[in-house]
Order: C-alpha cells, then structure tokens, then sequence
C-alpha cells in the first residue's frame, strides 16, 4: 500500500465516482482506477460500493478511510517541516476550532500567520461536539484544536484566557434596558438552541438547572450566527460566546448574572512543527475575557 493509493481512495470518496476524483488529482480516469482496485486486492475487500448516487464507501471502507486520512496528513506534515525554511513554510495547517469559541481572535492570528508564513495552506472547520474535538486530537488529525477546558484536557494543553457567554434578546425587548440581565428573569423565555449534541447547549442546560429552570425551546440551530440573529428577530432569546455575536447585533447582547464563562485552551499535535507553533503564539497575544466567572461551566 501507497500514499497514492490513500490519496485515490479519499478523493473518490469525497467526489463520489473516479472520473471526478481523476480530474481533482489531475491523472487519468483509468490510473485512479486501477490504483483502487489494487488497494482492494492487498486488502482482501471492498472499499466502494457503487449506487445510483456514486460510489460510496461501504461500512469496512469508511473505517479504512478515517485511518487513510490520519496517514496522509501526517505525510503532508512530515513533508511540510522537511522543506520549511525561515520563512518558507510549505504545507497544510488543519485547525479545529470548538463552535463560537475564538470567532473575535481567530482571524487577526490567522492572518498575521499569513503573513508569516504566505505559502502555508490553513484549513480550519468548527465542529459542535466537544467529545469529537477531543477524539480527533488523539487521533492526531488535528494540528491545532481550541476548545473549551474540561475535566478530560490533556494536561499539556494551552490555556488562553477565557470566553465569557452573553445573551442575545430581540429588538425592543423588556430587558434590554439593564447593563446585565438576570437569569431568574428569564423563567418564562422561549430559548434558540444548538443540536443536541453541541458543548454550547449542554452549556445553556448547565446554566438553566444550576437556576433551577427548564429551558422552552422555541428552534434548534446549528450556527452561533444563526442562534444570535433568530433571537435578535424575537423568534427567541440565545445563549453565545461574546465573540460570536454578529458584527451589528452587538447592541442586544447582555451579560447575564450570575456570569457564565469557560476557559479557552488550545491543544497541539504532539512533536508540533513551526505552523502551529507559531498559531498558538498568536493566539495567546490575542486579547481574551479573563474575569474569573461567578457561574462557571465546564
């Protein structure tokens, strides 16, 4: 088995036939197909199944896909800090980011890292689930994750500072007239929520029992910018991270009392090379909330 073959297989999950994989990767159709095919035979199985909607992985494939992707990136990684020099750093630097957390500082570290670094590639996605962040970190598919801290932290993780939690009321709402709003005060509130399994509702659900309230859901969502702007339009009021209220809404935000923060911590690969290296560095001149909280979450 190959890198190449790893890559083949990936791309053809991810376009859903070899044509398009072929055409991604820039080699011919019949190359990609014979790649995959040679992987099947070494493994003794079927990676594809083919439906009217593609080829898609079968159930022993995506195993073997999640393990193919752990080996490439780190090949790009190795690849990546062969070659950096000064300030020739080549490569991809993946970045997780825990859903609302760090949407204020993220952008000016990535693009001073930009600005260090011009040929580096950052690809960066938000994920809701606190627990997935923390397999993808074990799994070293990460090379940098921001999350909240928890019990289950790796002892080496970074700390940042702290994201302190606001929330968003609509337009002309009774309660926009406080500094604060107390949580008592909103009993009666219907309540924009997360998906089920997203860190920020079980933060909302930790605040409410600690107030000895049962949330009304009024919606789910599953964006921090659509929760603010639901609840901005009176749909609801929402539970967010200060530095994920829209820019434009910042006006229907209130801290709440007892306030509510959590620690921001940031997690890198083990053996981190430069890129990230250089990221957390960033990120720690960023400026971060660090009022210890009255009500804290974890």
């Amino acid at each position: 088995m190959s890198l190449r073959q790893y890559e083949y297989a990936l791309a053809v999950a991810e376009e859903g036939s070899v044509t398009a994989a072929a055409e991604r990767l820039h080699v011919a159709q019949p190359s990609v197909s014979q790649q995959i095919r040679g992987l099947e035979r070494e493994l003794g199985v079927k990676l594809f199944a083919r439906t009217p909607a593609g080829l898609v992985p079968t159930v022993v494939g995506r195993a073997f896909l999640r393990e193919a992707e752990v080996a490439v990136r780190a090949s790009r990684r190795a690849r990546a800090t062969a070659r950096a020099g000064a300030e020739d750093l080549v490569g991809e630097l993946v970045v997780s980011v825990q859903m609302g957390f760090g949407t204020r500082q993220l952008p000016g570290a990535l693009s001073a890292l930009r600005r260090r670094f011009p040929k580096l590639e950052v690809t960066l996605f938000e994920e809701p689930s606190a627990a997935e962040m923390e397999r993808l970190s074990r799994k070293g598919v990460l090379d940098l994750a921001l999350m909240a801290a928890c019990e289950r932290s790796p002892e080496d993780a970074h700390r940042l500072g702290h994201e302190e939690f606001v929330v968003v009321l609509g337009a002309g709402h009774r309660l926009l007239a406080a500094d604060r709003v107390e949580l008592r005060e909103l009993t009666d509130e219907p309540w924009v929520r997360f998906d089920r399994d997203s860190a920020l509702d079980s933060v909302l659900l930790s605040v409410l029992r600690d107030a000895e309230q049962t949330p009304t859901t009024a919606a789910r969502v599953s964006q921090t910018a659509t929760a603010a702007r639901w609840a901005a339009h009176g749909l609801g009021v929402a539970l967010v991270p200060a530095s994920a209220v829209p820019h434009g809404q910042e006006h229907l935000a209130r801290p709440v009392f007892p306030a509510v923060s959590q620690p921001v911590i940031a997690v890198l690969r083990p053996a981190a090379g430069p890129a990230e290296t250089a990221l957390l560095e960033l990120l720690s001149q960023e400026t971060w909330h660090e009022t210890v909280s009255l009500s804290r979450v974890s």
